[in-house]
């Protein structure tokens, strides 16, 4: 099940994706350094009310942020579309990826962007990050461009 984090929920999320980024540099993949994202990310996300987990037998398991695009970053390419919501922070728990999760939390993506009337749902991922290019290219998004300034691959889905 997939619904909005709740606020005491925000430090299991940061430890999952303290443990995901931990696999991710393991496999050589540096899309996230340091200590991103973290705790202070989590809480502006929830914040925003744009953070959701995916539970089964009430224990989360994955997380996304889905928000409304304002991104900086974007302005540098041309997309199809201007209002669009934007997938963030993908965070799936290693010991149980590839079993469909990153699809079910990308089609709640989209119809949560279908509900609200969008025109588009953008994403971006670091040019190393195979695993996410192929659930992209999965789930019919379009490459668009490479954004210079953030060091990333840029797709959007029209709606």
């Amino acid at each position: 099940m997939i619904e909005l984090a709740k606020f005491n929920e925000l430090e299991l999320i940061a430890k999952l994706a303290k443990i995901t980024r931990e696999n991710m540099l393991k496999e050589g993949l540096n899309q996230w350094t340091g200590d991103y994202p973290n705790l202070d990310t989590f809480i502006n996300d929830y914040h925003n009310k744009s953070l959701y987990v995916y539970k089964e037998n009430n224990i989360i398991i994955a997380s996304i942020t889905i928000l409304e695009e304002h991104e900086e970053g974007y302005k540098e390419i041309k997309w199809f579309k201007e209002h669009s919501m934007v997938i963030h922070r993908i965070i799936v728990d290693p010991l149980i990826q590839k079993k469909g999760l990153g699809t079910k939390l990308f089609q709640f993506a989209i119809n949560l962007s279908k509900i609200n009337n969008y025109d588009s749902l953008k994403v971006d991922t670091h040019r190393d990050n195979h695993k996410m290019q192929g659930l992209i290219k999965k789930m019919n998004f379009e490459y668009i461009g490479y954004l210079k300034g953030i060091d990333r691959l840029a797709y959007e889905l029209v709606l």
